[in-house]
């Protein structure tokens, strides 16, 4: 039956998602030369008008449309006809369209997570080309194994309750594949390649925690106590894991505005796929191990001068690992009887099914991405020329300037 109450969280939860996507762009944007924000800025929002028309053509029937093999969807809803008006199976309480606009979000942002990968030197066109064949082959299955009717992951156990393999390791890893496969920017460790507007970061980064009341806490579907110590978990995490960053840095040289919404964004993406199943003390660890795993991976990317250019890799792959092994860890039934508990609370198999997950997805997401980019590149291109570069992605790809 459907609940007035739950159907209106869920919408709006849908709303704060999709508020993620520019919130991304202005986090990444922030972080680039100013001859190149509007581009990276567009790199987020054409995904919202991209993957809006995919989803509803057949990006949502292959992540959730009637199993094949627990592999992947149908095409049975291809378009969305023949939708059920609720489908029990995902969520019983709210109309099946209000699910699936849920999802949009969450399929318009993965994708826009990688894009800080490759900024300053992709080409529009190739990105927007791998970004359709990644969404259609890269997390449309991954989203049917995990979260799907049927799906082989769903059905040993995973859990996975926001998205910590379906959306940051998918994007996470792709990333990696992406800056190997695009190459480092020109001039890399030789000029400087400083951040041009730190506060248009920070401003990105606290709208993403706001958004993510919703991408975390709209994931219970349903407005009740689990959506209320989900958002609990998710604030825990990400306040944690800022505070821990920032400590750190703060040993290392200064307290940096910069790492303290780095490290914030960290402990969300590490806590998304723990956060309806653990308390606020299991988060409060979650992410401070997960500010400290990511700091030190960061360090490392740039003791070996890899181009991975906004650390999409160390803070959401990295992140996003730690958090499904994190949640066979923590995971609790007493604060959610729908998931299970983890090696700590006396069910260790928990943890073995979180670490397959984590490397089945891992293993999946950089071979075939790495594998389409390296053709779609060979076909089209994906890297912008040396001119185009040197002039700025801003008006050689889109005539425009951000100044």
């Amino acid at each position: 039956m459907i609940n007035s109450g739950d159907t209106a969280w869920v919408l709006i939860s849908f709303a704060l998602v999709i508020l993620m996507t520019p919130a991304l762009g202005f986090f990444y944007g922030g972080m680039v030369r100013k001859k190149n924000i509007l581009s990276t800025l567009m790199l987020s929002v054409a995904l919202l008008v991209l993957i809006s028309v995919q989803w509803v053509l057949f990006g949502y029937s292959l992540a959730f449309g009637p199993d094949k093999g627990g592999l992947i969807g149908s095409l049975g809803w291809f378009g969305l006809n023949n939708i059920p008006a609720i489908e029990a199976g995902y969520a019983p309480t709210i109309p099946h369209m209000a699910f699936i606009l849920f999802q949009l979000a969450f399929a318009v942002i993965t994708p826009a997570l990688i894009s800080g990968a490759f900024v300053e030197r992709i080409s529009f066109a190739g990105f927007l080309l791998f970004t359709l064949v990644w969404s259609t082959f890269v997390y449309a299955p991954v989203a049917h194994w995990i979260w799907g009717i049927g799906g082989w992951l769903r059905t040993m156990g995973a859990l996975d309750f926001a998205g910590g393999a379906v959306v940051h390791i998918t994007a996470g890893v792709s990333a990696l594949a992406l800056a190997l496969v695009v190459g480092k920017r020109k001039g890399y460790g030789k000029v400087p390649m400083e951040p041009s507007n730190i506060p248009l970061t920070v401003l990105g980064a606290f709208l993403l925690w706001f958004g993510w009341f919703g991408f975390n806490g709209g994931s219970a579907l349903s407005a009740g106590p689990l959506a209320a110590s989900t958002i609990m978990a998710t604030n825990t995490a990400g306040a944690a894991a800022g505070l821990t960053w920032m400590i750190i840095s703060w040993v290392h040289k200064r307290p940096s505005v910069l790492g303290l919404a780095t490290g914030a964004i960290v402990g969300l993406a590490a806590v998304t796929p723990a956060s309806g199943y653990v308390s606020p003390l299991s988060a409060m660890v979650i992410g401070s191990v997960a500010a400290i795993l990511s700091y030190y991976m960061i360090i490392f990317r740039m003791k070996i001068k890899f181009d991975e250019s906004l650390d999409v890799f160390a803070c959401h792959g990295v992140g996003g690992i730690w958090g499904v092994l994190a949640t066979g860890l923590f995971a609790q039934k007493a604060i959610n009887p729908a998931g299970a508990n983890g090696l700590f609370f006396g069910n260790p198999g928990q943890l073995g099914i979180q670490a397959l997950t984590a490397l089945v997805v891992v293993v999946f997401s950089f071979v075939v991405s790495y594998i389409m980019a390296k053709i779609i590149d060979a076909m089209f291109k994906l890297r912008v020329g040396e001119n185009e570069e040197d002039v700025g992605l801003d008006i050689s790809q889109h005539g425009e300037s951000a100044y």
